[in-house]
């Protein structure tokens, strides 16, 4: 079975344990990193050019995640690379998607759609 590596962007300290605790039990995922924010995600995407799949929180401080999807759109290295947004608020779901984000998991996470949407994603 192929495994992926994710990166998991995400301002609350509480969803970024949550996401690493289910990503380390997910047989889709081999590694993981972790930002705070769209400025460190992009660093680390700068700095790891292996990433297959971002979960990407929208509401967050510094840079959100409709500022990084707008970025990583400009950057062809970045074109292959699904985005999957999280939020609690249907219209910046929308608006993500309309910039080019590939889904959209709702807040709070649950383990068994995390999986299904990383499973999708495994054969892109």
């Amino acid at each position: 079975m192929k495994q992926i590596k994710v990166l998991y962007v995400d301002d609350d300290i509480v969803s970024r344990k949550l996401f690493e605790t289910i990503l380390k039990k997910s047989p889709y995922v081999y590694e993981t990193l972790e930002a705070k924010d769209g400025k460190e995600a992009l660093e680390i995407l700068n700095k790891n050019g292996d990433i297959d799949l971002i979960l990407l929180d929208i509401i967050m401080p510094r840079m959100d995640g409709i500022e990084m999807l707008e970025f990583m759109k400009k950057d062809p290295r970045f074109d292959n690379i699904p985005v999957i947004v999280l939020s609690t608020d249907d219209s910046q779901k929308i608006k993500a998607l309309e910039i080019g984000a590939n889904d959209f998991l709702s807040k709070p996470i649950k383990e068994e759609e995390l999986n299904a949407k990383i499973a999708k994603y495994l054969s892109l």
